[in-house]
């Protein structure tokens, strides 16, 4: 799939269709009426209420960026 996965605004109303692209140089690849060739994931909307602070709590993880959670991965220098 490209450009997966793709959003659908709420008030869309038109149909819906999927980009393939086939990455096999060698083989054709043929999709017919039925194959099952994507997945729809419905959600709910969020409708946030923001307000304006001077400032925020401090948290555990302070002004660390990418890893200063001390969660460790494989391949990962903690």
């Amino acid at each position: 799939m490209v450009n997966a996965p793709g959003v659908i605004d709420a008030g869309y109303r038109g149909g819906i269709g999927l980009i393939l692209w086939n990455t096999d140089q060698r083989e054709s690849f043929t999709i017919s009426e039925g194959d099952r060739i994507g997945q729809l994931l419905v959600m709910p909307i969020s409708h946030a209420v923001m307000t304006v602070v001077d400032s925020l709590p401090g948290s555990t993880r302070g002004r660390g960026g990418f890893g200063s959670t001390g969660i460790r991965s494989e391949g990962t220098a903690e």
